[in-house]
């Protein structure tokens, strides 16, 4: 199974491939990557360089063409297929059809990959892609057991990609309209959840309040730990008291799930974190390529490594041990 692991920088791009990393993805500095935060992304000189970087070390790279573009107003996406293209990357990971179809049209041999904001969960949509698009991998939505997995898989004429450790969100894949109703900014277009520039922390009554825009979402008392505002991980007062509503800040960590995983028929294995910092991709990749070491030497496979990691140092096996219908 290949290990894929982030980059949001063209140095954390070297520190992935330095850990062990199969393959990297990351994306354009503007909105046709779902991670569209100042500070990180590549320049397309730089894109161009870290993909030539990776190559020399045996090392692949997919850039991730990965919102949704404007009606009317399609040419950065286009151009950014283009560059990605021009740059050598070894393949584009896409969302919108109608990029994929400029993908299929403009670039036939160009690898495309299924973005998981596709949200391509069962074996009609998958094959729709496969058959209109010649898409060649889907990286499945963070939804199904293992034993879906392996269903899908077996029915689809392309290879299985899934995360294994990361963030998590209970909306379709990222594509929420929650943050763009508080902040304007829409994560499915502008590539942007909780952009830091609406993010604000501060003192009251001997408490740390974080707010999104104009909405207070968590209220911490001192020492207590302090996650990210976002809307859907934020506490709210109820009639049954106050409390996590949607979803509790924690990471996806499917470590004790390779076995199945790799049992599944799963070719590719997606870290989650382009907006982390170059320790944290170093040390997850570092740890997951040990683990995979581990498991194909048939040896014990080290587990709970990266709690301090973790959102709200917790993590969880989320949907591949689904206990609920």
């Amino acid at each position: 199974m290949e290990l894929i692991c982030p980059a949001g920088t063209p140095s954390a791009l070297r520190d992935a491939v330095a850990a062990g990393a199969d393959a990297v993805y990351c994306g354009f500095a503007d909105e046709t990557n779902a991670r569209n935060f100042p500070g990180l992304n590549f320049s397309r000189s730089e894109m161009a360089e870290s993909i030539a970087h990776a190559h020399q070390a045996g090392v692949k790279v997919l850039v991730a063409i990965n919102t949704f573009a404007r009606a009317g107003s399609v040419g950065l996406w286009h151009s950014a297929v283009d560059d990605a293209v021009d740059a050598g990357a070894d393949a584009v990971i896409v969302a919108d059809v109608g990029v994929m179809d400029y993908v299929a049209r403009t670039h036939p041999q160009q690898r495309l990959h299924i973005s998981v904001q596709a949200a391509a969960a069962n074996p009609d949509a998958i094959r729709f892609y496969v058959d209109r698009f010649n898409a060649k991998r889907v990286v499945l939505p963070r939804v199904l057991s293992v034993p879906e997995i392996a269903a899908i898989g077996k029915e689809v004429n392309c290879e299985t990609e899934v995360f294994i450790f990361g963030g998590l969100c209970v909306m379709e894949e990222g594509r929420c309209s929650l943050s763009s109703y508080a902040t304007g900014k829409s994560p499915n277009m502008d590539g942007v959840c909780s952009p830091a520039s609406h993010i604000q922390y501060r003192e009251e009554n001997g408490m740390l309040v974080s707010r999104l825009g104009e909405f207070t979402i968590n209220k911490f008392a001192a020492g207590e730990a302090a996650a990210y505002p976002t809307l859907c991980k934020g506490r709210y007062q109820t009639s049954e008291g106050c409390g996590y509503l949607f979803e509790d800040p924690t990471s996806l960590d499917a470590t004790t799930m390779l076995p199945e995983l790799k049992n599944a028929g799963v070719c590719a294995l997606k870290i989650e974190g382009r907006q982390r910092g170059r320790a944290y991709i170093e040390r997850v990749v570092r740890t997951f390529r040990q683990a995979l070491r581990a498991l194909d030497a048939g040896q014990p496979i080290p587990t709970d490594e990266l709690r301090g990691l973790s959102e709200g140092q917790s993590t969880t096996t989320g949907a591949y041990k689904k206990t609920w219908r």
